[in-house]
């Protein structure tokens, strides 16, 4: 009952404010965060006891969820990011911004997000996936009035879903290869080529829904949203979920032996790449969202080589890093009306709470000892090394960006404003308390959880996820990566100030980096554009050959159609007066021997017997 309440719960009080409309719109924001509260308090009941539902849905294939200790982890983290976001957002979303709407649709996306972390079969996942799907859409385009933000939502929309047909070809494939393979944890023993298919199905459905390279344009279309909904969407759930879903089926992408280091390249390429996107950035909310597709590439990588403990952790510290960042960003858009970095000088000096908070998670994002993603990355480069030293040097160029664009967000936020700073007067502000409370939460978490990277805790991390003993970086693979991070962390510091004080420019502006790599161009003409003309040359076709064709057929047919008509009508016509005629003239010849004469009736009797006599003598 724990499980079934802690994702029957979110969904049943997102109905009921999404019916009640407008008229909930006071109450909205207080529901969603007492349902927030005892999610958590559900969550922590459902890591300790474990709990497994089953129930019965098509042709004797269950609907089944379960925690163990991959999704326990999973649903603990789901449940407070979501609580720290449904608090800032009582302070985000304003009066007048249909409050029922927001937190109805952000209760059904958190809903969804929890059935996809303990399901256990592929129905129950692709169920709760195409939820997911279609309320992040919603969510995106949420202040749909505006028509870029609706255009926005519907290319992240149209991207995840082009990829999302992997797992439908995931689920028929499971399907084919018996009722056994549907379950998330035997994908590995389906027979025949099947099992091939469904698992490169859902790895290509994870990568879309994770934005991993080629699809990871779409994250930049998706901070068109409310602040609440990227720090949402970017730590703990949707961008989260490909990750998660990838370090789920890692077994059978082993026994694949192909999958699993194609995913782990997808993963460090994505890293590096996306990583040197972030750092090109002049937009504090598109260098975050570039960062979140860099640090769930290390999830992808983790779960390609078999760093499960490692990919497991990233996840976690992942959420509450980026959770935190997205929502100082939020409090300073909403307070100086702006996510330019130039503009945004001195943010932290003004407002130090949010400034103290930003620093710890972006420190933590760079990979600054001891923090959380120093640790959870060294864990996944360890489990690199026995497979390709390659990956690890990939992966660990990738840390040093991550520290480069940490380090250029902070220099920003933290050097004095320029004398004709616009936005003097309004910097003194206040942020809402609401807008405050979750920040110091989630900045601890954010340092704290770095004590995995302990030996002892380490392994107690392993014992809770069910795994052996996992892989412990040496000694000297964590002092390289320390002295990477502080090294660049303090250069690109010192250098960005530098530029801030004298030009008052940004590092790295190159503008193929700062347009994502060109994807979303590329795409288009690789794929979009083709596909359009080609849609359009067939409509053409259609219209000018085809429906000329069906005319001319259908002229034709009905020329033949009067001439059959007509024919036939005559010869009809024809036969019926010639019976009609010979009927006439029979009736006549019958009416002349009836005179009304006895004699002439007895003659006429006495020829017709001659007559028979006649013939019956001359047939004997």
């Amino acid at each position: 009952m724990i499980l079934l309440i802690l994702a029957v719960l979110p969904a049943t009080m997102a109905i009921v404010l999404l019916l009640a409309g407008r008229r909930a719109d006071a109450i909205a924001p207080a529901a969603a965060v007492t349902v927030g509260l005892v999610e958590l308090g559900l969550a922590i009941d459902a890591t300790i006891m474990r709990p497994t539902f089953h129930v019965a849905a098509l042709d004797g294939v269950p609907a089944a969820l379960a925690v163990d200790g991959l999704a326990a982890i999973a649903v603990i983290t789901v449940a407070g990011v979501f609580l720290a976001v449904s608090v800032f957002a009582v302070g985000d979303i304003g009066r007048g911004e249909a409050r029922a709407r927001f937190f109805g649709t952000l209760l059904l996306f958190v809903a969804a997000m929890l059935v996809t972390v303990t399901a256990t079969n592929v129905f129950t996942l692709l169920a709760a996936w195409e939820i997911m799907g279609a309320t992040s859409y919603a969510l995106i385009g949420f202040w749909w009035p505006d028509a870029d933000r609706v255009r926005s939502g519907g290319i992240a929309f149209i991207t995840t879903r082009s990829a999302d047909v992997g797992m439908y070809v995931a689920a028929g494939a499971a399907l084919a290869g018996g009722a056994a393979g549907l379950n998330l944890t035997q994908l590995g023993s389906i027979p025949g080529g099947w099992r091939d298919v469904a698992l490169a199905g859902l790895a290509l459905a994870a990568l879309g829904k994770s934005a991993q390279l080629p699809f990871s344009f779409w994250l930049a279309h998706a901070m068109a949203g409310p602040s609440p909904v990227s720090a949402l969407l970017h730590s703990a759930t949707m961008v989260a979920a490909g990750g998660y879903l990838l370090l789920r089926i890692e077994p059978g992408m082993t026994a694949t032996g192909w999958l699993g280091p194609v995913v782990a390249w997808v993963g460090a390429l994505t890293a590096l790449m996306l990583g040197a996107v972030a750092v090109a950035q002049r937009d504090l909310k598109q260098l975050l969202a570039a960062s979140t597709c860099s640090q769930i590439g290390f999830i992808v990588l983790a779960a390609g080589v078999g760093g499960i403990a490692g990919g497991a952790a990233q996840f976690v510290a992942h959420a509450a890093v980026k959770s935190l960042l997205f929502l100082v960003a939020g409090a300073w858009l909403a307070l100086l009306g702006t996510k330019d970095l130039l503009r945004l000088r001195g943010a932290a000096r003004t407002h130090p709470v949010a400034g103290v908070t930003f620093t710890i998670g972006a420190l933590a994002l760079g990979g600054l000892p001891p923090l959380s993603i120093w640790v959870a990355k060294d864990q996944i480069l360890a489990a690199t090394l026995p497979s390709s030293a390659a990956l690890y040097i990939i992966g660990l160029a990738a840390a040093g960006l991550s520290a480069a664009y940490a380090a250029k967000a902070l220099a920003v936020v933290w050097t004095k404003p320029a004398t004709d700073d616009p936005l003097a007067a309004i910097r003194a502000g206040h942020m809402p308390v609401s807008e405050l409370l979750p920040l110091p939460g989630l900045a601890a978490a954010a340092a704290v959880l770095g004590v995995f990277g302990i030996p002892s805790f380490s392994a107690a991390w392993a014992r809770t996820l069910g795994l052996p003993q996992p892989i412990v970086p040496a000694p000297w693979e964590l002092v390289v990566s320390a002295l990477l991070a502080v090294t660049v962390i303090v250069v690109v510091a010192r250098w960005q100030h530098r530029r801030l004080e004298g030009a008052n420019e940004l590092l790295a502006e190159f503008g193929w980096l700062r347009d994502w790599l060109g994807l979303e161009a590329g795409i288009n003409a690789i794929i979009v554009r083709p596909v359009t003309a080609l849609s359009v040359w067939c409509a053409r076709f259609d219209d000018r050959v085809i429906a000329h064709v069906g005319d001319a057929l259908g002229a034709g047919a009905m020329r033949l159609s009067r001439f059959v008509d007509s024919r036939l009508e005559r010869g009809l016509s024809g036969a019926v007066g010639a019976v009609a005629g010979g009927a006439r003239k029979l009736a006549a010849s019958a009416v002349r021997p009836q005179t009304g004469l006895i004699y002439q009736y007895y003659v006429q009797a006495i020829i017709i017997l001659v007559v028979l006599a006649a013939v019956f003598v001359l047939v004997r």
